[in-house]
């Protein structure tokens, strides 16, 4: 989870793409050849989101502030060939 800010672990990629939005978690990280998908139907702009555990709501927010907060960073790419895939295999 610690892709965005090193010293922060609570940080998390997630993409926006094809009506989907997903995060791929490498299960094999010495070679990359096994992926866990986790998805949702839905879409997201591109952007910081601030996650709060105990009300389980979200909000858009312009930095990455606090160390006690969880944060997805949304981003949507125009070709994304493993999620095409995955996609495909649903």
């Amino acid at each position: 989870m610690a892709s965005a800010a090193p010293p922060m672990k609570n940080t998390m990629p997630i993409n926006s793409y094809k009506g989907y939005i997903m995060a791929f978690i490498p299960l094999n990280p010495a070679n990359g050849d096994t992926y866990l998908m986790i998805y949702a139907k839905g879409t997201l702009e591109s952007g910081i989101y601030e996650f709060d555990v105990n009300s389980k709501s979200f909000k858009k927010v312009d930095a990455i502030e606090r160390a006690d907060k969880n944060y997805f960073v949304s981003l949507t790419p125009k070709r994304n060939t493993i999620a095409d895939e995955a996609i495909k295999n649903l």
